[in-house]
């Protein structure tokens, strides 16, 4: 069987990608600063409430010196305004009141920024968040600081749990943002940045990097799973285990095409480390930094043609048989 191509038209293509990662946003969780799912997030969806109303105070105050030096211009009868009285509202007007906005709302995110960063909580898992180009790469450690588990472009969190985020880069500068949760933090090469999330409430939400890092920037999204601690553990331990199929004509097409360079599928003999981890991608539910669903058909058009679905991507196309590529998907589904 032949996959099915997503997109033919270059231009079309690059409209689809956005558009589909809008509807995995729109179907799973909006992605915005105002609709909070944790208690950093709120406090940063009030700060921009505040910004917005800090903004229409001072547009109505503007435009309402406007239409008050208008109507005293054009009023035959009116007598004119005395210096004293114009210099009053100039000073409070114009002076005052976006002073005292600007400083209110520094304020409010100095305020803000120390409590959204606050201290890490012992009971959250640590994470390792790696910007890539162009896709992200979450490292789970256990106590030890040792790495237990790997997903590729999928962050989850255990609700009611305060986890730290170690965000680090090899290459260039990224934002790591997810707006539901926390505000925005850089990926600076050489140095580590870290960043706290508890999510308060199950859900599932995408996130975006924020900072423009390349010809792939604006498809560099991921998503973000929050579960009860329960379901969050049993997660974690599934993910921390080794591939479940561990042999076959599948595996064997996959080193043949030499995708074991890049990837790793651990308890196999691929070992790559310069893509994604595929030890569990079955379980995923997006592909390409979730800019297109995981589906049979998705997945053998980014083997065959990862061009045509983020323009610029670092991973090679690939042609085999149709036999051998069918081989390969079924191994790759099997994945979980």
């Amino acid at each position: 069987m032949r996959p099915e191509r997503r997109i033919n038209a270059r231009p079309r293509r690059v409209v689809l990608g956005a558009t589909m990662a809008a509807a995995l946003s729109g179907c799973e969780g909006v992605q915005s600063v105002l609709s909070p799912a944790s208690d950093d997030a709120r406090m940063v969806a009030d700060l921009a409430w505040w910004m917005f109303a800090t903004a229409t105070f001072i547009f109505v105050v503007t435009m309402g010196l406007l239409i008050t030096g208008v109507a005293l211009r054009h009023k035959r009868e009116a007598r004119r305004i005395s210096f004293r009285n114009a210099t009053v509202m100039v000073v409070i007007g114009g002076v005052i009141a976006p002073i005292a906005a600007i400083v209110a709302v520094s304020l409010s995110g100095v305020m803000i920024g120390d409590e959204v960063e606050g201290d890490a909580g012992s009971s959250g898992p640590v994470i390792e968040v790696h910007g890539k180009r162009w896709w992200w790469e979450f490292r789970y450690l256990d106590r030890d600081g040792r790495v237990i588990a790997t997903t590729a472009n999928e962050l989850h969190l255990p609700v009611g749990q305060r986890a730290t985020l170690r965000l680090m880069s090899d290459n260039v500068i990224h934002s790591f943002w997810a707006p539901n949760l926390q505000g925005k933090t850089d990926l600076v090469p050489g140095k580590v940045n870290t960043l706290y999330a508890e999510p308060d409430v199950a859900g599932r939400w995408r996130g975006q990097c924020a900072e423009f890092c390349g010809l792939q920037h604006g498809l560099m999204g991921f998503v973000v799973q929050a579960d009860a601690p329960q379901d969050f553990d049993r997660w974690l331990q599934a993910q921390a285990a080794g591939a479940v199929v561990r042999e076959g004509r599948g595996l064997q097409v996959f080193m043949d095409l030499g995708c074991g360079e890049c990837h790793a599928i651990r308890g196999t003999a691929a070992d790559g480390q310069k893509g994604p981890d595929l030890t569990h991608l079955a379980s995923r539910r997006t592909l390409a930094a979730a800019t297109i669903p995981n589906s049979r058909g998705n997945l053998g058009g980014w083997i065959t043609s990862p061009q045509d679905i983020k323009p610029g991507a670092l991973m090679p196309a690939f042609a085999p048989p149709s036999d051998d590529l069918d081989a390969l998907l079924t191994y790759l589904e099997a994945l979980e």
